[in-house]
């Protein structure tokens, strides 16, 4: 439990200063037969501030549920 704990915490702190990432995809703008034309799109993933708390608070819990039954 204490392992799952120390993971949460540390997965939640993570969440906590990065909010999110983005990445390079290429992506086919036109098909005109035998010439195709792609671009560079770049995609965003973002999550919301809040689930990087709850991460870091479920840590917390396992670590002190962990605890009192050792």
């Amino acid at each position: 439990m204490r392992i799952l704990g120390i993971i949460l915490i540390v997965a939640g702190v993570i969440m906590l200063v990065w909010t999110g990432f983005s990445y390079t995809k290429k992506e086919k703008v036109a098909d005109l037969g035998p010439v195709e034309i792609k671009a560079d799109k770049e995609k965003q993933i973002n999550w919301p501030p809040y689930i990087g708390a709850i991460l870091v608070g479920g840590g917390i819990i396992a670590l002190v549920s962990g605890n009192r039954k050792s």
